[in-house]
Parts: C-alpha cells; structure tokens; sequence
C-alpha cells in the first residue's frame, strides 16, 4: 500500500475526485487526466470511482471524441422521446446503447429534467388513456359508417362487450338492437 501523500500544497492535493470526474465527463481519458494532474493512474481510477464516475469503454471514448453534434443529436433524440413520449431511462438506455445512468447523463445535457417514478407513472398513464381515447374514436367513427359491435370486435382483436365500453366512452349513439326473431307479418299487431 502506498503511503499518504506529505501534506504539501502539491499539484495531486488540489485535485479532488469531482474536478477529475468532470473532466473525464467532459471527454478527457484516464492517461490524459494521470497526465495533467501528475497523480498515477491508479489513483486517478480510484478518485474517479470514489466521485461514483461511470467509466466509459475505450469504443464509447472514440465515437464521443469523433462527432460531439452526434452526441448533441444523441441527447436531443433521447429527451423528445423521455419528453413527448413518456419513455423511462430504461428505455431511453436501451435506444442508445448506454446504460441508465449514461441515458441519464445525456438527457440532462440536453436540458431534460429527470422525472420522479410517480410523474413516469403519471405520464405514462395518460399516454394509455389519449391511446384509448384514440381507439374509441376510430371506433366510433367505423360504427357510425355502418360497422357491426361484432365485427368491430373480431377487427381490433377485442371482446364485444370492450367494443360497447368504447363506443360508450367516446358517446356514440348506440342503433337499437335488432329482433332476431321471425318478422311479424304486416297488418297484424305484435
């Protein structure tokens, strides 16, 4: 184990595990940070860790220093899809390739706000229910035009009695339900 550094005003005093992880968050690499600040590079690792830096892959280093309006793009096209579509950062991970955290990082330098799991929920919630909405108004419109409750039903993949929920919910005017029994004949009373 190595010893503790003198107490001196030198350069590796100075440099504090969150000033190296914003530089390693900036684009820095570990050698380029052991560089500049004189530390080795197992404490440079160690002071990344210790500020909970999420290390990047040698891969992941190159695509970021080649195109940083990719990233941009990257970050924008992830905060439409958290923002205007409800997705989680799982999700948001899953689109681009990184992890959660790293998701999470570039929504926020995007200008995204992290959500709460209860305002995910919330939103997500609403999303089902505009969908829903949405059917019941493509319902709606297909049942005005003549379309049977069970066609409709066998058409969405739907239960008969869903259908009439959904037609309900978006106030359709239900025809009456016809006899199924033999036709009376005119002139004579039922």
């Amino acid at each position: 184990m190595n010893p503790p550094p003198p107490a001196t005003s030198e350069p590796s005093q100075a440099v504090t595990p969150e000033s190296l992880r914003k530089e390693y968050e900036a684009g820095a690499t570990v050698d380029e940070l052991v560089t500049a600040s004189g530390l080795s590079y197992g404490t440079v690792l160690n002071r990344l860790h210790d500020a909970g830096t999420e290390m990047r892959t040698s891969w992941q280093t190159r695509r970021m220093r080649q195109d940083p309006q990719a990233r941009q793009r990257l970050a924008a096209h992830l905060r439409t899809l958290y923002e205007q579509h409800g997705k989680t950062l799982a999700e948001l991970a899953a689109a681009a390739g990184e992890t959660r955290r790293g998701a999470r990082r570039l929504l926020i330098e995007a200008g995204g706000t992290v959500r709460t799991t209860q305002q995910t929920l919330r939103v997500q919630a609403a999303a089902r229910a505009a969908e829903r909405h949405k059917l019941a108004l493509s319902l709606r419109s297909r049942y005005e035009s003549g379309a049977s409750v069970p066609v409709l039903a066998e058409e969405s993949n739907y239960s008969v009695a869903t259908v009439y929920r959904l037609l309900h919910a978006a106030n359709t005017r239900i025809r009456p339900q016809h006899s199924h029994g033999p036709t009376p004949p005119s002139g004579s009373q039922p």
